[in-house]
């Protein structure tokens, strides 16, 4: 991951990710239907067997999991949600005990702490994975290649991301819902998908002004890196009512994100920037000593949000799950609605807590 600080997490991690997820070594059957491991015997579950569409075909759950392990960045956060708790989870943001937020944490109850799975560089620790037992494998925010898939399918069924999204790129409401389809809960996921929606809703209809108003999330990580329209904290501006800027996808491509150049700044000019940064005041300093950024109207009328990385408030901005949206909000939206209220006396302040 490049630098030392935190400062570069939110992208690297993604960025990292990617590639860590590229390299792992193919063994095994490519079948992309039922995986050794998987329980054959009969289900009390009415909703099984279940199949699974997916970037690599098609995977069957024949019968209710009991050993879960989420390959998938967030992937814990529906399980939980769902009543579950994963043997093990894979680490993205650090510093939580299972890789579980503290917006989640009450969804663990007496269960035990989820075994943390991490990174080494060549992808998903297959061999630990395997310990663990599990009969199902979520990767559904991710970004698994075939030859991952086709490895970690000898140890169990593997729900692999959705191909009509790129890598890392599906919205949270699918992810839900795949993942309650997996489970045999596809009704108790839509209707956790229909809570948080409302949550949205509710925000953008007590803030008239965030409709048609132009907003972009990014972060000063080697120059200026923004959030194209498949990434998920960009959806969370969208949910709200905002619209992003117009050559965004076009400047980034089939990304989740991208750095721009100093003749695209043009693009942050917007109703709204949200920035996510190593440290507010230090960071909003360096901003302002761009002159091309300095210059736009977005920073002369302070219609900046910026939001520390480190913690859980910045977690949970990048974060974007059924359990994480709601917390976020609380905080987020107070924000957003300071920086459009077209009053430029009016602060942009932190949240309480």
């Amino acid at each position: 991951m490049p630098g030392s600080s935190r400062g570069a997490r939110l992208v690297a991690a993604l960025a990292s990710a990617l590639l860590l997820f590229s390299t792992a070594a193919a063994c095994g059957s490519d079948d992309d239907s039922d995986a050794a491991g998987s329980d054959t015997s009969a289900s009390e579950n009415s909703a099984f067997p279940v199949t699974l569409a997916h970037k690599y075909g098609s995977t069957t759950v024949k019968s209710e999991p009991k050993r879960i392990v989420t390959v998938g960045l967030t992937d814990q956060d529906a399980v939980l949600a769902l009543g579950k708790v994963p043997v093990g989870t894979t680490e993205w943001l650090g510093g939580y005990k299972g890789a579980i937020g503290p917006w989640a944490t009450d969804k663990l109850g007496s269960g035990k702490v989820p075994t943390v799975l991490k990174d080494t560089g060549t992808g998903p620790q297959t061999e630990k994975i395997a310990a663990l037992r599990p009969d199902l494998i979520l990767a559904v925010y991710g970004g698994l290649t075939k030859d991952q898939y086709t490895t970690l399918s000898k140890f169990a069924p593997v729900v692999a991301q959705p191909k009509q999204y790129n890598d890392f790129g599906v919205p949270w409401q699918q992810q839900t819902e795949i993942i309650g389809k997996a489970l045999g809960q596809e009704s108790e996921a839509k209707d956790l998908v229909k809570g948080v929606e409302s949550d949205f809703a509710t925000a953008a209809e007590d803030n008239p002004k965030f409709a048609g108003a132009s907003a972009v999330m990014a972060t000063p990580y080697e120059g200026t890196f923004v959030f194209g329209s498949q990434d998920s904290r960009s959806r969370v501006l969208t949910d709200l009512g905002f619209k992003l800027p117009t050559d965004l996808d076009k400047v980034i491509g089939d990304k989740f994100g991208a750095n721009i150049s100093k003749e695209r700044t043009d693009l942050l000019d917007t109703d709204a920037i949200v920035w996510i940064v190593a440290d507010r005041a230090k960071d909003e300093a360096k901003l302002h000593k761009n002159a091309l950024y300095a210059d736009l109207d977005v920073a002369k009328q302070g219609r900046e949000v910026l939001v520390e990385e480190a913690g859980d408030y910045g977690n949970s901005v990048s974060f974007v799950s059924v359990l994480s949206l709601p917390y976020m909000l609380e905080r987020l939206v107070p924000q957003l609605a300071a920086a459009v209220d077209g009053d430029t006396a009016t602060k942009v302040t932190e949240p309480a807590s």
